[in-house]
């Protein structure tokens, strides 16, 4: 068995400093991903990979590279769907764990939210705004699959 990853799609990712430090903690290589402007990090166990500008680069990289015994953060439910799919954990910053058993609703949610934005105008913007309790949700989340990456 290959070690676990720990995959972050970077660019909008409100945790990226709390994934860096339970990674730390369980010695697990965390891969950010992005088409550039996140710094650098200076943990050996944190690797940057900048993907050329384009839609859905970094989700495709991502995509490509998870599999199983992997932990994917991502609040993109298509790219969540395809992690799924291939055996890795998905986690998004919100601490909510995408499954197989929950990914079929999430995405049909997000596409009926999509069709009601483009029928509404006037109906946009997100949800509601990212709180300390998901921070910590988050990281409970987080900690856990990566203990289970680790067996």
């Amino acid at each position: 068995m290959t070690e676990p990853r720990l995959f972050i799609d970077a660019d909008a990712c409100p945790v990226k400093s709390e994934a860096e430090t339970v990674a730390t903690r369980h010695r697990i290589r965390m891969v950010l991903v992005s088409n550039g402007g996140i710094r650098p990090s200076a943990n050996p166990l944190v690797e940057s990979v900048f993907v050329p500008d384009g839609p859905d680069e970094a989700d495709k990289w991502i995509a490509a590279q998870a599999g199983p015994g992997d932990v994917v953060v991502t609040s993109d439910i298509p790219l969540a769907a395809k992690c799924v799919a291939a055996g890795a954990a998905v986690l998004k910053p919100n601490g909510e764990a995408l499954t197989a058993a929950n990914i079929g609703m999430a995405l049909a949610t997000r596409d009926l939210m999509a069709d009601l934005r483009s029928a509404d105008p006037f109906r946009q913007g997100g949800g509601r705004p990212f709180s300390r309790a998901d921070r910590s949700r988050f990281l409970d989340t987080l900690d856990r699959l990566l203990r289970a990456a680790r067996r």
